[in-house]
C-alpha cells in the first residue's frame, strides 16, 4: 500500500490543499486547521451551515495564505502579523484561546460570507488537547473536529461509488491522508501504521455528518442528502456513521505522497 493523498485545510471548512508533502507535528500535519473563522459569538464557523465557505480557495505560500472566492478579490493572510488581540473561541465542545487576525482580513471574509466574523490563528503557545478517552494527557490537536489526522482508503470509496447513483469525489470527505491499495475498509481494522518515516495510531472511526453532502466544487449541499444517506444504509454503528479513521502521531517527521503504508498492528 501506499500513500496517495497528502491533504491540508489550512483554514477549518474552507477548500483543501493538496501538497506532495507534509511535515508531521504532534497536533496534525504542519499548516493543517492552524486557521479557523469564528462568528461575533467566537463561535466556529462550519459548512454545516454555510456551505459556501467550501468556495474560500487558499494557497500556501513561503510567508502568507492567498485566498479567493468568487466575485472577490485576492486576499493576502501575512503568518506573521501584530498580535494585538487573544480571544477564547468554542470548537465544539472546547474554549481555546486564539489570535485575532487583522481588521482588513476579516472585513474580507465578513463581505464574503455575509455577515460578521473573523479568522483566527492557533499559535505555538496554545494548546487544545485530544480526547482524554482515546488519547494521552499530552496529545494535542489544531481548530480539526477532534483529532490531529483523518485517513481514508481510495479502496473504501471505490465500493461507496458503486452504491451511489452520482459517485463522489475524495475531498467531499476531506481527509488527510489518502491510502491506495488494500481492501476496502481495511483501515476499520489497523491500530497503528507506519507512513514513510512517521507512526500513527488508529483511535477511533471518524463519525459522518451533513458536511459530506456539501459538494466542494459548488458549495452547495446534495438535496438528496447523499453520499450520507447511503452511509447511513450499510455504515451506521454504534457513535454514528462511521467513514475514515482519525490518527495521532506517534512519531514526527516528513512524509510523502508515494511512501509506502505498513500496518504494524
Amino acid at each position: 500500500m501506499i500513500l496517495s493523498e497528502i491533504n491540508l485545510y489550512p483554514i477549518k471548512s474552507a477548500a483543501q490543499v493538496r501538497v506532495a508533502e507534509a511535515e508531521v507535528e504532534a497536533r496534525g500535519l504542519r499548516g493543517d486547521r492552524r486557521w479557523m473563522l469564528i462568528d461575533e459569538a467566537g463561535q466556529f464557523l462550519t459548512q454545516r451551515k454555510h456551505p459556501h465557505m467550501a468556495l474560500i480557495r487558499v494557497r500556501i505560500e513561503a510567508n502568507f495564505l492567498m485566498l479567493d472566492a468568487p466575485e472577490m478579490e485576492t486576499l493576502v493572510v501575512p503568518y506573521a502579523f501584530e498580535r494585538r488581540e487573544v480571544r477564547e473561541v468554542t470548537v465544539w465542545r472546547d474554549r481555546v484561546p486564539a489570535w485575532i487576525l487583522p481588521a482588513a482580513v476579516n472585513d474580507w471574509l465578513s463581505r464574503y460570507l455575509g455577515f460578521g466574523c473573523a479568522l483566527v490563528h492557533m499559535g505555538e503557545e496554545q494548546r487544545r488537547g485530544v480526547d482524554p478517552t482515546y488519547g494521552r494527557p499530552e496529545d494535542t490537536v489544531s481548530f480539526a473536529d477532534g483529532f490531529p489526522l483523518l485517513l481514508i482508503g481510495e479502496a473504501s470509496l471505490a465500493d461507496l461509488n458503486t452504491r451511489l447513483a452520482k459517485p463522489v469525489g475524495m475531498n467531499q470527505f476531506r481527509p488527510n491522508l489518502v491510502v491506495a491499495g488494500g481492501e476496502a475498509y481495511a483501515e476499520d481494522g489497523w491500530k497503528r501504521i507506519r507512513v514513510g518515516e512517521c507512526e500513527f495510531d488508529i483511535v477511533k472511526p471518524c463519525a459522518r455528518c451533513v458536511l459530506t453532502t456539501v459538494d466542494p466544487a459548488r458549495g452547495v449541499a446534495d438535496p438528496g442528502r447523499e453520499p450520507l444517506r447511503t452511509l447511513m444504509a450499510y455504515r451506521n454503528q454504534a457513535g454514528g456513521v462511521m467513514f475514515g479513521q482519525n490518527l495521532i502521531p506517534r512519531r514526527l517527521g516528513l512524509i510523502k505522497a508515494g511512501d509506502g503504508v505498513e500496518v504494524l498492528a
